[in-house]
């Protein structure tokens, strides 16, 4: 049993999977920190620094009378309420990380396409004397033994 679960692990799709999931897992923070970090703040200051969490409705009042000022109030009242400016932020966050995902994408497709135009590097030449494909670092032909410059 030891020896096929060896096997298993060891089969090439099951290490390229876990690979992909413990980068992923890091690409992940990148995409975090993009959005939080650099795409909000600019957001926020067009918005007018308007924070969407404290966005919500009351639907019962808590052991302490509306009104709250803010959904850690509410909540700490112990008020019932719909939180529609949280569910706003995580759509914006959303949109926002896809938009990310998107251009990191978009200019990986770029250098791989860039990647796959590019010229190789020659490793033969043509002999001058019999024509004869020959090595890029050969000093005389193989085939007709001339001496190369």
């Amino acid at each position: 049993m030891f020896k096929e679960f060896k096997e298993f692990i060891m089969r090439g799709n099951v290490m390229e999977i876990a690979v992909g999931f413990i980068i992923g897992g890091a690409f992940a923070t990148i995409v975090k920190s993009i959005v939080s970090d650099v795409m909000m703040p600019p957001i926020g200051l067009l918005l007018g620094g308007v924070d969407f969490t404290n966005f919500f409705v009351v639907l019962k009042q808590g052991a302490t009378p509306a009104p709250y000022n803010a959904l850690a109030d509410a909540q700490a009242a112990g008020a019932v309420t719909i939180n529609y400016g949280v569910f706003l932020n995580t759509v914006i966050s959303f949109l926002l990380v896809a938009l990310a995902v998107f251009i990191l994408v978009k200019s990986m497709n770029k250098l791989r396409r860039q990647q796959e135009t590019s010229p190789a590097e020659e490793t033969t030449k043509e002999c001058p004397h019999c024509f004869s494909a020959i090595s890029i670092k050969a000093t005389r032909c193989p085939q007709c033994t001339s001496a190369l410059t």
